[in-house]
């Protein structure tokens, strides 16, 4: 199945929202890290990846009509040669409020998870080490990790194919964008980050 969207936005910048209202609009399902995180048998293609053996791009992830997220997203020149009319959707946040948000969830997660996810969360530290940065407890390098990942994306993917988003812009450039009528609902607002640290067992912030 082709991706109609290749996500390429990092976690905490509204993707699990995204992901809600890419399934609404596309008609089919969105790859996200909890899809993982739900069926562990996605996690060995992935891993193959993130160490460097050879995927199939053209059907990875398999059965799915768009992405978003990491480990997806961290592919994104990947995935971008293998779905050449896919729209790139760059999903982006102030970085002190990604950093915050991201500090008091993803990185603090790593060792919460059960004992069958462990390998898959020691990849996902490799992946962010040798595509992004694993200096978690550093907000200067990891920002610049964050806008090093984002300006990258800015400065290949060609303008025609790319869509820059932020939360607070709703469906309309997204339905633009796909030639979609705009939903009358409100876009989807999911993950806060209480929510997040609910999942995973730690005890809210806010």
């Amino acid at each position: 199945m082709t991706l109609k969207v290749v996500g390429a936005g990092v976690g905490r910048t509204g993707t699990h929202s995204l992901k809600i209202a890419l399934e609404q609009l596309l008609g089919g399902p969105c790859h996200h890290m909890i899809e993982i995180l739900g069926d562990p048998t996605q996690a060995p293609g992935w891993i193959d990846a993130i160490e460097g053996r050879p995927v199939d791009w053209a059907t990875m992830p398999a059965g799915y009509v768009s992405l978003v997220d990491w480990p997806g997203c961290s592919f994104w020149p990947e995935l971008l040669a293998a779905n050449p009319e896919a729209l790139v959707l760059l999903s982006v946040r102030d970085p002190e409020s990604w950093y915050r948000s991201a500090s008091n969830t993803i990185f603090q997660s790593f060792d919460k998870v059960p004992p069958e996810l462990v390998p898959w969360m020691a990849a996902v530290v490799q992946l962010l080490r040798d595509r992004f940065s694993d200096s978690f407890e550093d907000p200067i390098v990891m920002m610049d990790a964050y806008e090093r990942h984002n300006e990258a994306v800015r400065r290949i993917v060609p303008g025609d194919r790319l869509l820059e988003w932020s939360p607070t812009d709703g469906w309309d450039p997204i339905c633009d964008r796909l030639g979609l009528d705009v939903p009358s609902e409100p876009f989807p607002v999911t993950n806060t980050t209480d929510e997040f640290r609910a999942m995973v067992g730690m005890p809210a912030i806010s």
